[in-house]
């Protein structure tokens, strides 16, 4: 089996994102997963709050890179492959698709989320803190996107988020020693393979400004290549996509 880092589980934290930030502020590297059973503050992208219902999986990944930070922002789509290797052993090939930047949809609705966070060290490194936030027993209600949980796919019971993290912990690892040796391109390629969209129209809600086209794919840092209807190709490197 793939060697993995340490796992240390808690009962409750804030956020797992955060206690790897407070960790690697005070000069920690891991690396080091840490996962919580329950968090109080949840966190998602671009600021939203995370629903973490006991049963689901809430973890984060604290460790330091040697990448440059546009590399380093790569390693959400590593998560995203571990995240899909975890749905397919949980529910059958098929059952997931990916989603541009860091979305896992099953049968269309989000089950996963990804918020990769990153801040300098002294000595010129990255400390990064990759979390993943999995919904195997229970969906948020209410939310922007529709989402489902593995549990509403499953005939038996989902896994407890510990065994479902030594799943993902062993697939993050292998995904991220590939990224390691070879770069973003053999990411890159399987991101695609397993994505959702890719050549249909698409709507990226950007901060400033809302663009509709055509997703063609990933550029090679893996920012998204957007052709829009006047014929103009557009760089997407951080929005919210619609198909």
């Amino acid at each position: 089996m793939e060697a993995r880092p340490p796992i240390e589980v808690y009962d409750e934290l804030d956020s797992t994102n955060l206690e790897a930030r407070r960790r690697a502020e005070a000069g920690a590297e891991g690396p080091v997963w840490i996962c919580a059973l329950r968090q109080s503050a949840g966190k998602g992208r671009r600021g939203r709050p995370w629903s973490s219902e006991v049963g689901n999986l809430a973890a984060t990944l604290l460790f330091v890179t040697d990448k440059r930070p546009i590399e380093a922002a790569q390693a959400s789509f590593v998560a995203a492959l571990a995240a899909h290797e975890l749905a397919e052993t949980c529910l059958g090939p098929g059952a997931a698709r990916l989603k541009w930047p860091n979305d896992l949809l099953v049968h269309g609705r989000k089950a996963v989320g990804i918020l990769v966070e990153s801040g300098a060290r002294p000595d010129g490194r990255l400390w990064m803190a990759v979390g993943i936030g999995v919904n195997l027993k229970h969906a948020p209600e209410n939310v922007e996107r529709p989402a489902t949980a593995f549990a509403d796919h499953m005939a038996g019971p989902p896994p407890a988020p510990a065994d479902a993290l030594e799943v993902l912990a062993r697939a993050f690892e292998r995904w991220r020693q590939l990224w390691d040796r070879e770069g973003f391109p053999p990411i890159g390629r399987a991101w695609t393979e397993r994505a959702l969209g890719m050549g249909a129209r698409c709507e990226a809600r950007l901060t400033h400004e809302t663009l509709s086209g055509v997703a063609e794919g990933l550029e090679p840092d893996g920012a998204l290549r957007l052709r829009l209807d006047d014929g103009q190709v557009r760089r997407i490197t951080a929005g919210d996509v619609f198909f």
